[in-house]
Order: C-alpha cells, then structure tokens, then sequence
C-alpha cells in the first residue's frame, strides 16, 4: 500500500514526495530519501506524513508528528482503544485526518447506505479482501455499519434482531456489530477491496457494491487529506466532511 501511495502522490503535480520511511526498505524509492524511522528525517522539510503501516507504527508516527508539529494522515486500522486514544492525544497538538478508507467511491457508497437505511427493514454486509488482510472485519465495514446504525436510530427503527434460531456451523451468519446488524468477511488472493450493503424490504432488495480493483483507487483521497489536513486542526475522523 505505501508503495501505491508513493507512486501516486509522486506523480501529483502539487505534492512533493520527500521520503520513504519503513523498516524494510522499499522495492522502489520514486527518487527520494529513504529512512528506516522518522527520527531520521529532518521535520521542518515535512509537512505531513502519510501512514499506512500498522496500529504499532501509527502511534510512533502520531507521537513524533505531535512532537514536531507535523500533521498527520491515517490510513491504517484495526487500533486497539488504548492505540486510538494516543492518537486522539496526539490529535490536541497536531492535525490529523484518520479514515478507515480513502477511496471516493467507498465513502460515497457509505453515504448513500446511511440515506437508505431507513426505509429497508434489513441490512447485512459482505466485505471482501486480499489475503494478507490481518484484521477482520473491516474498517471500512464497521464505518459503514454504524453510520447505518445511526441513520436507522435517527429514524427511531429498533435494533434489527436475527431470525435465525439454529447455527448448524457457529458463525455462520457473520458477526454482530451495531444495531444487530451483521458483517461477513471473505479473505481470497486476487481480490484487492471490495463491499456489498444488502437491504431487503417488502419484495425489493437494494444491493450497493463498491470495488477497488487496484491500490491506486485510494491516492485521490489521500490526496485530498493531505492537501486538507493543515485547514482541519484536531484530529478529524474519515474524509466524509471533505467531499461535497
């Protein structure tokens, strides 16, 4: 994923692409510096780092960006409560933009779900990716299912309950989030980021899907937040609030 995000803000014409920082050094530099930590960078060239690594590398990367008043774009999930709050202490010194999805289509997909939450009686999600994925669900998913949640509270709708009264294979149908509604996960080679949000009502069904079909999907949202991050103080979550 970093190199995706390397080769596409390389290639925008109002970013400028200083360094690379990983443990391993990366299979292609883009012609710039590369460093093993951020320690290594001299912070008054930098202003903003982008992390896709891991909750590990996402709380070092927040502690030094508050430290040198750099902001800061979050890629990365699947953050324990206690990794998130460092963020979000890190978020009272410097800005941060952090979203569980940086694919236009994505967060659109997410809104229009949100609008038709409340007027189908169902709902169920399928999240498909890669296999090298290590968390599950999603990110993505779970912003989705709660912003269905909220939508459907906000309309007064009841917490959805299961019909299903038999497992014969427990788990069989998916795991329970917000509201009852449930996500199912699917990890295959070949496949990069994909989502369905099924809604069922009174003999119609609503099916809206969304597909990265390749890494560069998410640079034009990357993009945008680090061209919005320094006009976004504190630590602002998703790039929603970013696109009209």
């Amino acid at each position: 994923m970093g190199q995706a995000i390397a080769e596409g803000l390389g290639a925008d014409g109002e970013i400028s692409l200083v360094a690379l920082v990983d443990v391993n050094e990366p299979r292609d530099r883009y012609g710039v510096a590369y460093e093993k930590e951020l320690d290594g960078l001299d912070p008054t060239a930098v202003d903003v780092v982008v992390d896709f690594s891991n909750p590990e590398g996402v709380v070092c990367s927040a502690q030094w960006c508050a430290k040198n008043a750099v902001a800061l774009v979050i890629g990365a999930t699947g953050l324990t409560d206690e990794q998130r709050a460092k963020v979000e202490e890190a978020g009272s010194e410097t800005a941060i933009i952090m979203a569980s999805n940086f694919s236009i289509g994505a967060v659109l997909s997410e809104r229009f779900a949100a609008m038709a939450a409340p007027y189908f009686d169902r709902v169920e999600i399928i999240e498909l990716h890669h296999d090298e994925k290590v968390d599950a669900p999603s990110g993505t998913s779970l912003t989705t299912a709660r912003a269905i949640a909220r939508a459907r509270r906000k309309a007064g709708l009841a917490p959805l309950v299961d019909p299903t009264v038999r497992q014969t294979v427990e788990g069989a149908r998916g795991a329970e989030v917000d509201e009852g509604i449930k996500i199912h996960s699917v990890r295959l080679p070949g496949l990069v980021a994909h989502q369905e949000i099924l809604f069922g009502g009174p003999g119609e069904g609503l099916t809206i899907r969304h597909d990265s079909y390749d890494r560069q999907s998410f640079v034009q949202g990357v993009a945008l937040a680090v061209r919005s991050v320094s006009s976004t103080p504190g630590l602002t979550i998703g790039i929603s609030s970013l696109i009209e």
